[in-house]
């Protein structure tokens, strides 16, 4: 789907996710390819630094690093991306399209650089909404394919249309570490309007772009390839005008609670009495294998 076309914020509500082709030029994806290594090398600030053998390839200080959290806190190239011209014109579209009062403010919350190397695992079936959530169900990732996805290096899958109940799913231990990393997986939704046998795999060449609601139930296999990385930056945003109860600290009344190391994206920001939190300095590295704690918990040691 193109990004004028008329259709496309309909199909977004509809289905909980669209791919628009070719938003991302090659430069662009080039910049960020390289930025993981950097990530991996230590050059920026890292929360929970690898230990790094200088004289390693790229290929292999990327062997064990699944994805960096917040990359945009500390990569001006990363940073660059979150308010890209042509994304930011396709979430002016969709991300309020269910709401008849939405004024086409947006903003950004949150980022991730998956790297994703051969044999690394992917993500069982999950929310992004239960991981951060929205007051108005606005809450959409921007998932900018870095090279050609597909099911041999572990494209996305999602549940078209499992958005819709508004409904956030229990969770359980997937019992699949070869397939999947440690999160826990998302079930119950089988033979409740939609069933896994429903899946859809989203293959995506190199610059396109896929967005998806925050509620809709999707997951990523193992990459299966022989020498292919499966790359991809994904942003979060939502309408400018939620508050984001988010990362809630103890004593804070949740009817109040408004995250705010945010990013303004479409329009101005409608509390601008609330100020904008500084983001941490650091970021923090998905590891490959093993438990890891909350991200955000580590960033804000």
């Amino acid at each position: 789907m193109k990004a004028s076309d008329p259709k496309l914020a309909d199909t977004y509500v509809e289905q909980g996710w669209v791919i628009v082709e070719q938003l991302v030029d090659d430069g662009d994806l080039e910049r960020m390819r390289g930025e993981l290594p950097r990530f991996a090398r230590n050059e920026y600030p890292i929360a929970n630094p690898p230990d790094v053998d200088p004289a390693a390839s790229d290929d292999e200080v990327l062997s064990t690093v699944l994805a960096v959290h917040f990359p945009h806190w500390v990569s001006d190239t990363i940073a660059e991306m979150v308010s890209h011209p042509g994304i930011a014109d396709v979430l002016g579209t969709i991300v309020g399209a269910h709401l008849p009062w939405w004024d086409g403010g947006v903003k950004c919350m949150q980022s991730m650089l998956f790297a994703k190397p051969p044999g690394l695992p992917g993500q069982a079936w999950h929310q992004d909404e239960r991981y951060i959530p929205t007051r108005d169900r606005s809450l959409v990732g921007a998932w900018i394919a870095l090279d050609d996805a597909n099911e041999d290096n572990g494209c996305l899958r999602v549940l078209s249309g499992s958005h819709q109940p508004g409904r956030i799913w229990p969770l359980r231990d997937h019992g699949m570490p070869d397939e999947f990393d440690p999160g826990e997986e998302a079930h119950g939704f089988d033979g409740v309007d939609f069933d896994e046998a429903d899946e859809v795999l989203v293959p995506a060449k190199a610059g396109d772009v896929v967005f998806f609601n925050g509620y809709l139930l999707h997951r990523s296999k193992r990459n299966a390839s022989a020498d292919r990385y499966r790359r991809a930056l994904v942003n979060h945003y939502s309408s400018a005008s939620t508050p984001l109860p988010w990362l809630v600290r103890d004593g804070l009344d949740i009817g109040v609670a408004d995250y705010r190391s945010i990013v303004s994206v479409v329009g101005d920001d409608p509390y601008p009495e609330r100020g904008v939190e500084p983001p941490p300095g650091k970021t923090f590295l998905r590891p490959a294998s093993g438990s890891y704690t909350d991200a955000q918990e580590i960033i804000s040691d």
